[in-house]
């Protein structure tokens, strides 16, 4: 894979990306690196989590969550009783520290998904749409504003979904 330049950012996705050049692992876990590349909700809940916590945890987030539903199965996810979900959400190791607030976009988000995009979150980037389109769709999202939306080309180059060398 070629790397692309990010040298104008910082934080947490950068240390990601730095360790996927000398280390070849983004999170620092190869097993879950091959998680959320095979799965594009789990791309998309990683960038939703990586607020306020390590970027590595952020991006682990979806496979605890998938562990403890047995699916990121966008409808059922939209589904579940608020409550339950929280819950769920809260149980130790955390999904999110701010368990609540991510528990509630992580349902919206859901819905949203699976209203829209047939409940498969690569269907917001694999049209062939360019990157400015890709963008105002992942801003349209609770959760994701102007600087994380544009963290969302890493994450699809890096984790494999689009090539954006």
């Amino acid at each position: 894979m070629k790397h692309i330049d990010y040298s104008h950012m910082k934080g947490g996705l950068v240390r990601m990306m730095d360790r996927f050049k000398d280390e070849g692992t983004l999170t620092g876990d190869h097993d879950a690196d091959e998680f959320v590349r095979k799965d594009a909700n789990a791309a998309l809940l990683g960038l939703l989590y990586d607020q306020r916590v390590r970027a590595e945890y952020a991006f682990t987030g979806p496979q605890r969550l998938h562990e403890r539903l047995g699916h990121l199965d966008m409808a059922k996810i939209a589904a579940v009783d608020e409550e339950k979900f929280r819950e769920l959400f809260a149980e130790q190791p955390a999904v999110h520290r701010f368990t609540n607030k991510m528990a509630d976009n992580t349902r919206v988000i859901a819905k949203i998904v699976a209203e829209q995009y047939d409940g498969n979150a690569a269907n917001l980037w694999n049209d062939g749409a360019d990157f400015s389109e890709i963008k105002k769709r992942i801003k349209a999202l609770p959760g994701f504003g102007d600087q994380k939306s544009e963290k969302m080309r890493y994450v699809l180059h890096y984790f494999g979904f689009r090539d954006f060398s």
